[in-house]
């Protein structure tokens, strides 16, 4: 069965062509995951990966689609593009030039992006050479040496820059936000095998039946849980009383505006797992004989790692919300236009309520995230299936997700812009996010 939406895409050659140019471009991104870095012994790397599954290396294997255990030119991934994006946004808060910047539009961005490309490009060299000379040290190089460390990391700073090129291609020529898009492939790309590896432990009996289809149950409702909270919203009533508008008068309305439960997205989730696997990983390197009774904190089954997994997403969702978010922009704006929030003053006061809101939907989002990224881990190791808790747990089924749901709201604008209906509710007189609202001589107004 064709989902209608999905059907009426086809019939549109120009969102037809954006999601043909995605699917290539995705393609090509894979193929790559499989071209090696020249001077690596496959067998060596191969061992030590399975050494290091559980530690930083292994988050950031499955992020890059299993790029950084096949050492491939595109080892590095996405990761110094979105670690220079997020400084980027960081500092448009405290240095005035970036802020200037901002303010002017397309053609502040474009500086912005040409700024974020070089800071990329920097990392991803330094990044590169760093990595080279962790696996002279593992002894995993079949030729170390000076020359080895250059070309490496020359190599893999190529990697980042193509998928870099790749993500922006996607996110102006084909549907969905490029860089996600990449991260979900990798994540995606990882889940069928260990599908099969489960699947296998059931044949073998490891795994019950009934307990199979307990986690296959449990993983399902995940889905649906964040499907129905990234769906949410917090609708502020916003009223735009009577105003001149040329030689005519526009009438009353009211209208609401929209605050995600969710504010800071996956971000928050992506920066807590790799905060504490990087602090982890560099523990297990240096840690003293006297010190190894404590690498048990770092299990995901500890009471510790789970604590402060918890304090580290909610310090990121607060985090990245504030830099996301701005309550103040949002009641200038409001004021600007002549809209106002009902028994709340325009301007400070409206940001002052603004800011409470926002504050408590982020301490709502947090717990939800702090959920989802812990409860299924939890589970699945509880079942016996720890491979699967790897790769559909939290922060991976939630990235998926979440993307997912961005992309098709993207079809669903094309749709919506070619007078299609397929992804929306149909009602007598209705389309889902518009009251009321009718075709009429090929237009889509509202009455």
């Amino acid at each position: 069965m064709i989902i209608p939406g999905f059907q009426d895409a086809a019939k549109i050659p120009e969102l037809r062509k954006r999601i043909f140019f995605t699917l290539g471009m995705l393609i090509i991104y894979r193929i790559g995951v499989f071209v090696p870095t020249p001077g690596i012994d496959a067998e060596k790397l191969k061992s030590l990966f399975e050494q290091a599954s559980k530690t930083l290396f292994g988050l950031v294997n499955m992020f890059s689609g299993g790029a950084l255990e096949n050492f491939s030119v595109l080892a590095l991934g996405i990761g110094p593009y979105i670690g220079v994006s997020i400084a980027m946004q960081m500092l448009t808060h405290v240095v005035p030039h970036l802020e200037e910047l901002q303010k002017e539009g397309a053609s502040g961005r474009r500086v912005i992006t040409r700024y974020t490309r070089i800071g990329t490009v920097a990392l991803a060299l330094i990044q590169g050479f760093a990595l080279s000379i962790a696996l002279e040290s593992q002894g995993v190089v079949s030729n170390p040496g000076f020359a080895f460390k250059i070309i490496t990391a020359i190599t893999l700073c190529a990697g980042a820059s193509f998928i870099m090129w790749l993500g922006e291609q996607i996110t102006e020529h084909g549907i969905g936000n490029g860089i996600s898009l990449v991260i979900t492939a990798g994540i995606l790309a990882s889940m069928p095998s260990t599908l099969l590896q489960t699947f296998e432990l059931t044949r073998t009996g490891e795994i019950d039946p009934g307990s199979l289809l307990l986690i296959l149950t449990f993983g399902v409702a995940t889905i649906a849980l964040i499907v129905w909270v990234e769906r949410s919203q917090r609708r502020i009533p916003v009223q735009y009383p009577k105003r001149a508008v040329g030689k005519g008068v526009a009438s009353a309305t009211n209208q609401h505006l929209p605050l995600k439960v969710n504010s800071s997205g996956v971000m928050a989730p992506i920066f807590a797992s790799l905060s504490l696997l990087l602090f982890s990983t560099l523990f297990q390197w240096f840690a003293t004989d006297s010190m190894q009774s404590y690498i048990s904190f770092f299990e995901p089954t500890n009471i510790v790692y789970n604590v402060v997994f918890t304090i580290l997403i909610i310090f990121f969702c607060y985090f990245y919300t504030s830099i996301t978010v701005d309550p103040e922009k949002m009641a200038e704006n409001l004021k600007s236009h002549g809209g106002f929030v009902p028994g709340v003053r325009p301007g400070k006061e409206t940001a002052t309520y603004l800011s409470k809101v926002l504050s408590m939907l982020t301490l709502w989002g947090s717990i939800y995230v702090t959920i989802v990224c812990i409860a299924p881990t939890l589970f699945y190791i509880n079942m016996g299936a720890a491979s699967f808790s790897y790769f559909f747990g939290g922060t991976a089924i939630l990235i998926t997700v979440v993307v997912m749901l961005d992309t098709v709201a993207q079809m669903e604008s094309h749709l919506v812009a070619r007078n299609y209906e397929g992804f929306m509710e149909k009602g007598p007189g209705k389309v889902r996010g518009l009251s009321r609202a009718t075709h009429v001589k090929g237009r889509l107004i509202q009455r």
